[in-house]
């Protein structure tokens, strides 16, 4: 008998035991600890690393920003054709 209510004690302080999550507004960059330490500046961007992600993005737009346009002048054009103002 013993044993039974030793095993039924364990599992009631294991269902007992709760995480409690405190949300104290910090982020993973707060929680690294550089910021915190005086006389280590926050990090910052340079111009050539800032214009190298502007140029970046916008390379990835220029193709479905042609293909739109295209869509566009076409419907325009068939709009045209079709009221005879063409």
């Amino acid at each position: 008998m013993s044993k039974k209510n030793s095993a039924s004690t364990e599992e009631g302080k294991k269902k007992e035991q709760k995480i409690i999550y405190i949300d104290d507004g910090s982020t993973v960059a707060d929680m690294s600890g550089t910021y915190g330490k005086k006389g280590t500046p926050p990090p910052k961007s340079t111009f050539r690393e800032r214009a190298a992600t502007f140029f970046g993005a916008m390379k990835k737009m220029v193709l479905p920003m042609l293909v739109t346009l295209i869509a566009f002048t076409l419907i325009y054009i068939v709009l045209l054709v079709a009221t005879g103002n063409f």
